[in-house]
C-alpha cells in the first residue's frame, strides 16, 4: 500500500505531469493534477490531453474512480468553470464528491475562471497557492504570459563559450556544448509551439531545426519551424524537408514576427546575433537560456549584436532565474529584472 503524500509532494507529481505534456495541449495550457484518498495515498494522476481531450483533472479522476470520494485532488491550476470543448473540471470533482481541492495558481482567463468560489459554494474545502512559484515559473510560464500580455512568450536560447563567443574565428561552431547539452536542448524544442531563426542562420548554418531523440530519431512532437528576413531560402535547404512544418515571414521587425505568431504561446528564437540584437532592441524577449561551455574562443564572432547599449549606465538588466549543470556545461536562466 503506498504511503500518503504531503500536499507539496502531491502538487510536486502534479508539476511532473505538467511537464510531461508542454508543447501537446495547445492552446490549452499544460496542467497537471493528482488524486488522492481519504488517506492521503496517490489514487490517479493525470496531464491535459491534446486540445480537444480530457483535462488533467478528469484523467486522475477516471484512474482514481471510486478512491476520490472524500479524498483531495491537487492541481496545478484552478479547475475551469466553463463548457469549452469539453464539460467544466468542477462539474468532474462535484460528481466524484472530493472533500477537498488544492491548485497552485487561479486561472486568469475571465471565461475559465471561478471554479474556486463554485466549489466552495458546494461545501468543497478549496485551498489555493501551494506550489504557485514552482507553477508559474515551470510549466505555465508561458501560457500564463499570454494570458497577462496577449502576445506569445519568447525565450533566446543560445549556445556559446565561457567568453561569450558563438563560433570559433573560422565560423565553426559545431558543437561548442556537450551532448549533454544538446539532449536537453532538443527536450524543450520539442515542447516549444515555434522556433525562429533568420535567414542568415540558415544560410550559414543549414539548420533542421527539429526536436530530436537521443538516438537521432524524430521527436513525437515538432515545433514549426520559422524563417525571418528578405532573402530566399534554398529550396534544399534542410529547415524545408518533411521533417515538420515551416513558416517563412519576410521581414526584419520582431514585433511582425510575433504577430504572425499571435496564436502561439510559447516560441523559442535561435536565431544568430543579428535576429538576437534586434528582439534585445525591441524589449520581446521574455527569459534567456544561455548553454555556457567550459571553453575558451576569443575571436570576433558573439552571441549576440548590438542591443541599443550606448553605456553602462543603459546596460539591459537582467537577474538569474536558475542555474544547472548539464554534463560539463552551465545552463543559466534568466528573466528581465523589471518583471520579478
Amino acid at each position: 500500500m503506498s504511503e500518503s503524500l504531503s500536499l507539496e509532494a502531491a502538487m510536486g507529481l502534479a508539476i511532473e505531469q505538467a511537464d510531461a505534456v508542454k508543447g501537446a495541449t495547445y492552446p490549452n495550457p499544460p496542467c497537471g493534477a493528482v488524486i488522492l484518498d481519504a488517506a492521503g495515498r496517490v489514487a490517479g494522476v493525470g496531464a491535459t490531453e491534446p486540445v480537444g481531450g480530457a483535462h488533467a483533472e478528469v484523467r486522475a479522476l477516471r484512474r482514481a474512480g471510486e478512491l476520490a470520494a472524500g479524498g483531495t485532488a491537487v492541481v496545478t491550476l484552478e479547475p475551469c468553470n466553463h463548457h469549452g470543448r469539453t464539460p467544466p473540471c468542477v462539474d468532474a470533482l462535484l460528481a466524484a464528491r472530493v472533500a477537498r481541492v488544492v491548485y497552485a495558481v487561479r486561472d486568469p482567463n475571465p471565461v475559465a475562471a471561478g471554479g474556486a468560489d463554485r466549489l466552495a459554494a458546494a461545501g468543497v474545502s478549496v485551498h489555493a497557492g501551494v506550489g504557485a512559484d514552482a507553477v508559474a515559473a515551470g510549466p505555465l510560464r508561458e501560457w500564463l504570459h499570454k494570458q497577462r500580455t496577449g502576445v506569445p512568450h519568447v525565450t533566446w536560447k543560445y549556445a556559446t563559450s565561457i567568453d561569450g563567443r558563438s563560433a570559433a574565428a573560422d565560423g565553426s561552431s559545431q558543437w561548442i556544448t556537450s551532448e549533454a547539452a544538446r539532449a536537453d536542448l532538443h527536450v524543450r524544442r520539442a515542447a516549444a509551439e515555434a522556433i525562429v531563426v533568420g535567414t542568415g542562420t540558415v544560410f550559414v548554418d543549414d539548420p533542421s531545426l527539429t526536436a530530436r531523440r537521443p538516438d537521432g530519431s524524430l521527436a513525437d512532437r515538432q515545433p514549426l519551424r520559422v524563417v525571418v528576413g528578405h532573402r530566399e531560402v534554398s529550396a534544399d535547404a534542410r529547415v524545408l524537408n518533411d521533417d515538420s512544418r515551416t513558416m517563412t515571414i519576410r521581414t526584419h521587425d520582431p514585433a511582425e514576427v510575433l504577430q504572425a505568431l499571435a496564436d502561439r504561446t510559447d516560441v523559442m528564437l535561435e536565431g544568430g546575433p543579428t535576429l538576437a540584437g534586434a528582439f534585445l532592441r525591441a524589449g520581446l524577449i521574455n527569459r534567456i537560456l544561455a548553454y555556457v561551455a567550459p571553453i575558451v574562443l576569443g575571436g570576433p564572432i558573439t552571441a549576440v549584436d548590438d542591443v541599443g547599449v550606448p553605456s553602462i549606465t543603459r546596460a539591459l538588466r537582467w537577474e538569474y532565474d536558475a542555474t544547472h549543470r548539464i554534463g560539463p556545461d552551465l545552463l543559466v536562466s534568466l528573466v528581465p529584472r523589471e518583471s520579478r
